[in-house]
């Protein structure tokens, strides 16, 4: 009767170990929970009880075969050795918020977040597959993006259009801003860079237009842009104003030589500028051919006491002449020294830097020394006829105190 009775409660605890592991597979209670274990806390994986697996109910039914095989592929936080190894585990299986058969999202106090396990305090989560972090930083790439292709698009065309930089975009998120504004900078250079290089080739291209004729013919690729029709019109001025300032030297170094030779040309049909040149160096020229004659004058007033007119081919010859002649200022001071010399009854001495004036020295020192002279002579008169006086004074009283004396 004893051994029955100690058979039977082998039996009954056999069959209730049976139970007791169909409730505990997967290390999981009848209710679909368990406690975090120290190793599991110690690697951040959870904290407390927790639910797995869709626990939480009463356990349901089927065969055991079925069961034991859904639980050895099944995963639980727990058997992870680093949350590394739970991300890369979570990502190599393709998982998601929306795609978790073995329930990792659901570990712990937050479910269904689509951060599987419990992820440490400061873990980037946007290393892990369909996390909101992850897909707000892809969002923000592609808002990046898209700023940065529209941002430089815009930028190239107001850099090249020479418009007002502006780099601030009507709307946008955050990203799609900086990434707006950084493309935007770089395309206005280079749509800057791109028309400036543009302007200066139509330039050279006028230029060269402009070095061989005067009329001014617009290719077709420059009449639709202002800028560029600016630049290519600015270079064919240039080299046309070259080309005429040039031959407005021409006309003025002709003149001039025409003035200097005293040859005035008929230049019929000439344009107005060219003649105004060509007048301008003939006056110069003139001028030049006056003061030869004007200082010719001047020199000769030297040698001449007075003024002989000269044999010369033009009468305005003569009139420069003699206005130079008379304008010698200089020949007056020699003839001031000369006269002056002779006047005071000095002998005749000329200075050396009048040598060349000694006509006119002697000329006016004979002048000064007559009148030195004739000074000489009335003084020279008056003492004679001052000592006659004196004399026939003198006799007159004597003659009268000797008829006085007689009487």
């Amino acid at each position: 009767m004893k051994k029955l009775s100690l058979l039977f409660i082998i039996l009954l605890l056999s069959v209730s170990n049976v139970d007791l592991v169909s409730a505990h597979s997967g290390r999981t209670d009848s209710s679909g929970g368990h406690n975090c274990s120290e190793k599991s806390k110690a690697k951040g994986l959870c904290s407390g009880y927790h639910y797995h697996n869709g626990g939480g109910g009463s356990s349901s039914g089927g065969s055991s075969t079925g069961s034991s095989s859904n639980q050895s592929a099944d995963k639980d936080c727990s058997d992870f050795s680093s949350y590394e190894e739970v991300v890369k585990y979570w990502n190599a299986k393709g998982y998601s918020k929306t795609y978790d058969p073995e329930n990792l999202d659901g570990w712990g106090n937050t479910v269904d977040d689509g951060i599987p396990c419990e992820a440490p305090s400061g873990y980037d989560t946007s290393k892990i597959n369909g996390s909101p972090e992850q897909i707000a930083k892809q969002n923000a790439a592609k808002d990046k993006a898209n700023g940065e292709t529209e941002g430089y698009k815009r930028g190239l065309s107001d850099g090249y259009s020479e418009k007002e930089s502006n780099s601030t975009p009507v709307k946008g998120s955050d990203a799609y801003i900086e990434g707006y504004r950084s493309a935007y900078k770089k395309g206005y250079e280079e749509g800057k860079s791109k028309i400036n290089a543009e302007k200066e080739q139509a330039e050279k291209e006028g230029y060269a237009l402009g070095q061989k004729t005067d009329k001014l013919e617009l290719p077709g690729k420059y009449n639709k842009n202002v800028s560029l029709k600016s630049s290519y019109e600015s270079g064919f001025n240039k080299a046309l104003n070259e080309r005429i300032k040039e031959k407005e030297k021409e006309y003025y170094a002709m003149g001039f030589k025409n003035g200097k030779d005293d040859i005035q040309e008929e230049l019929n049909g000439l344009e107005e500028n060219f003649l105004k040149s060509y007048s301008k160096g003939f006056e110069e020229g003139q001028k030049k051919l006056k003061q030869r004659y004007f200082d010719k004058g001047y020199q000769d007033a030297f040698k001449y006491v007075n003024f002989k007119k000269p044999n010369l081919k033009k009468d305005k010859y003569v009139e420069w002449y003699k206005e130079g002649f008379n304008s010698n200022t200089e020949v007056k001071e020699i003839q001031s020294l000369a006269y002056n010399m002779g006047q005071s009854g000095k002998v005749l001495e000329i200075p050396e830097k009048y040598i060349a004036s000694k006509k006119i020295f002697n000329h006016y020192y004979e002048i000064g020394a007559e009148e030195y002279q004739d000074q000489q002579q009335k003084e020279n008169t008056q003492t004679a006829l001052g000592f006659v006086a004196l004399i026939t004074g003198w006799l007159g009283r004597r003659f009268y105190v000797a008829k006085k004396m007689i009487a």
